[in-house]
């Protein structure tokens, strides 16, 4: 699953005892200090974002190492005159202080970045200066996205959660786990809209779209079908029960409750109210001959 997150970043960024020969194993050749421009980039962090996701400290500490060496392009297009810039180590940064969403300390990934000082990029060094160019954002994959409700895997499944709704006052969202691969950084011009900036695509490719709709669709109407044989069982198991406080709870439960609570009801109503057949067929005994008189001639 492919993922393109924007944050903030592009502060500048002293070069420390090792940072040249870090630098020089990316290069070609080796790079006194004069020729190198550095700054750092805030590239991701365990933050519940807008897209009501987020990377877990454990995913932070994989992609860590994934993003060295990857580079820093303009709205995530790549050529090579693009590439603008290359990370040359990667830091994990915790302020337990701060409290995420989520509950936990805040972890963030801190990039390091270097460029070849040229009269070409002179004026993108003087824009990371001065905050113009200061969002960035990321490509990666991940392998799993794992509900924060029902601990669902939904690039395998949809269990009818909806990221941002709230479940008996427990927010809903994805946490993105199993980093797989990092791409690469970018300067974006304008920050995306805020339901853009996520581009996800399945392990088996990309699949139609519209097709991906209908699906959706088919499986809410399902899962309302669901909600609603579970209410109608529930009352005919308990007769006082509120109609209007059962279709509450039920919408607020995964499919997989939903099913564990259909299986209980309906047990229940077959034990209340079994089955009978409308036609009896049972006789008085009588004599053959009496039974079959009709029949002789």
């Amino acid at each position: 699953m492919k993922i393109i997150k924007e944050t903030e970043g592009g502060q500048n960024a002293a070069l420390n005892p090792g940072d040249l020969e870090r630098i020089g194993a990316l290069a070609r050749r080796p790079l006194g200090a004069e020729e190198v421009y550095t700054f750092s980039v805030r590239l991701c962090d365990n933050e519940i974002d807008r897209d009501f996701e987020r990377f877990p400290a454990q995913t932070l500490e994989e992609l860590a190492p994934l993003f060295v060496g990857k580079a820093g392009i303009f709205d995530h297009q790549w050529s090579a005159r693009g590439q603008a810039a290359r990370i040359y180590k990667t830091e994990i940064v915790r302020e337990p202080e701060r409290v995420t969403r989520a509950g936990e300390g805040y972890v963030w990934l801190k990039g390091y970045a270097y460029m070849v000082r040229t009269d070409s990029n002179r004026d993108l060094i003087a824009e990371i200066e001065g905050g113009i160019k200061k969002e960035v954002s990321v490509g990666c994959a991940v392998e799993r996205a794992i509900c924060s409700v029902c601990g669902c895997d939904r690039t395998v499944t949809d269990c009818g959660h909806e990221k941002g709704q709230e479940y008996g006052g427990q927010l809903c969202w994805a946490d993105l786990e199993e980093a797989k691969d990092a791409y690469e950084f970018s300067f974006v011009a304008v920050p995306a809209q805020p339901a853009a900036g996520v581009v996800k695509t399945a392990r088996q490719g990309v699949r139609d779209v519209r097709q991906l709709e209908m699906e959706a669709a088919l499986g809410r109407k399902c899962l309302e079908e669901l909600r609603g044989e579970v209410v109608r069982l529930a009352l005919l198991c308990d007769r006082e029960l509120d109609g209007r406080a059962m279709k509450s709870l039920a919408g607020k439960l995964s499919h997989r409750e939903l099913e564990e609570l259909r299986r209980s009801y309906a047990r229940r109503v077959g034990e209340r109210l079994p089955l009978r057949t409308q036609l009896c067929y049972e006789t008085k005994h009588v004599s053959f001959d009496e039974e079959n008189r009709a029949f002789l001639g």
